[in-house]
């Protein structure tokens, strides 16, 4: 039974509580003053509710008092900024007074459930053992600690409604762990609806998502349904959320709080149930410091986040997974059995792997194209030692994105000291804040999809626009 600490000054919230959480059977010590919550032993809470302006202080002092212990906080005053700079000092959640009853208790047992999550074992094989005994994961392959940990915690936050970031590098998988996560839960007879934010142009995006009304706009010759609508009852997974623009990121913000959309040009709201999960490769906080994610909008979708470590850290994990792809494409392409070298098998492990899984299974299917009959799958076949000569130098690449002012001049490329990916970064760095996506795809010869690519492959965040 979890035990958790109520600091509540006002008498009949605090008994109101304490009714509420004991009749789903939880233990519940109540106290009416800051000084009163910090006679108490702390860290021996699961949660810890309290309210943000009390008797002796804030409850935001309790955060480090007991930093291991979830602290949500509670506040009448409905200032967005006071929570929100709640949340920036370690509280997991907030909730405005005065609550629903239902929304409290899903916010305590999503709190409990993510609490769980961060409790690692120190022996990998039990580990192990309960993860394939409780929890296949179809269609992820991994047996390295960090996937085991991961497998055991989309276990745990499966079952929940509580929004998922999961994070990661391009290619490494994260779809999958969205699908996952929605065959898992007891949505699964919903759909799952899975949108790159980064693939919709900026002006068509609201109405991807939201939807709108006939006349909302030139070209709206009727009502249509947006996918958030379309997920209701199921899963929405937004794929690289960071490219969201700031007007659409202030309707998702509706949609998590208030559970409701607008179809653009329309005055009604829409009620919808979706859990949302949503995934990137890019530093949500950090571009939020910039002004270029809404702070709001990071802490509601950050309740659980789930992170899947590059292909380069997951030791033999490579190799498994090479073997089932291998495998899968000789079946495809209804080939006799294949097999890698040994010089191949050393060469997967010893490579970098940039573009993570993906470029995995890319070159797989590739030197199964390639290979002769009867022979077996050489390191040349796969790619793998002109790749690296596709990808930009990290510490050029470093250089070029933080100091604008050492970016390599145009005599360099002319003289050839410039690969084709340096040009690249060092054309769009230059001109995207005076030309839209289309104007570089169309400069560069390459379609808008190609050009979001190579800004994946080669660490190349887009600008967002402040309007």
């Amino acid at each position: 039974m979890s035990h958790i600490l109520v600091v509540e000054d006002e008498v009949i919230i605090r008994q109101t509580l304490r009714r509420l959480l004991e009749r789903h059977h939880y233990q519940v010590t109540d106290v009416d003053s800051l000084d009163a919550a910090k006679q108490q032993p702390l860290a021996s809470f699961d949660l810890i509710i309290s309210d943000l302006r009390l008797p002796g202080g804030h409850g935001t002092e309790l955060i480090e008092l007991a930093p291991q212990i979830p602290v949500l906080i509670m506040t009448s005053y409905a200032s967005l900024r006071s929570a929100v700079d709640a949340m920036k000092m370690g509280a997991v959640d907030y909730i405005a007074k005065p609550f629903n009853h239902d929304e409290l208790l899903q916010a305590v047992e999503r709190i409990l459930t993510e609490a769980t999550l961060t409790q690692q074992p120190n022996n990998p094989e039990p580990l192990q053992q309960s993860v394939h005994k409780d929890y296949p994961v179809s269609g992820i392959i991994g047996s390295c600690e960090p996937m085991l940990l991961l497998f055991k915690k989309i276990s745990k936050v499966a079952p929940t409604d509580a929004t998922v970031l999961i994070l990661g590098e391009s290619g490494t998988g994260k779809e999958l762990v969205a699908k996952a996560l929605h065959n898992q839960s007891h949505r699964k007879q919903g759909q799952i609806i899975s949108v790159n934010c980064a693939a919709i142009p900026e002006t068509l995006i609201e109405s991807e998502l939201f939807g709108h009304e006939k006349g909302a706009f030139t070209g709206a010759n009727s009502v249509r349904q947006g996918l958030v609508e379309a997920a209701d009852g199921g899963t929405l997974f937004l794929d690289e959320i960071g490219e969201l623009p700031l007007e659409a990121q202030a309707r998702l913000l509706r949609v998590l709080q208030e559970g409701e959309i607008r179809r653009v040009g329309s005055v009604q709201s829409i009620k919808v149930n979706v859990r949302l999960i949503a995934a990137t490769h890019r530093n949500l906080k950090d571009l939020a410091s910039r002004g270029e994610f809404r702070e709001d909008l990071y802490y509601r979708l950050n309740v659980v986040e789930l992170r899947l470590p590059p292909l380069r850290e997951r030791g033999h994990d490579v190799l498994e997974l090479a073997e089932f792809m291998l495998q899968r494409n000789c079946d495809k392409m209804h080939l006799p059995a294949l097999q890698f070298s040994q010089a191949t098998q050393q060469a997967i492990l010893d490579y970098h792997w940039p573009g993570n899984v993906r470029e995995l299974e890319n070159a797989v299917e590739r030197a199964v194209i390639l290979v002769d009959e009867g022979q077996p799958i050489t390191a040349d076949l796969l790619g793998i030692e002109s790749a690296a000569d596709r990808y930009v130098n990290p510490t050029l690449q470093e250089n070029l994105l933080h100091n604008p002012a050492q970016q390599p001049s145009d005599t360099q490329a002319e003289q050839g000291d410039l690969s084709l990916d340096d040009y690249f970064v060092h054309f769009v760095l230059e001109n995207e804040a005076n030309m839209t996506e289309t104007d570089l795809a169309r400069k560069l010869g390459i379609s808008r999809k190609s050009l979001w690519e190579r800004r994946q492959r080669l660490g190349i965040p887009r600008k967002k626009s402040s309007k």
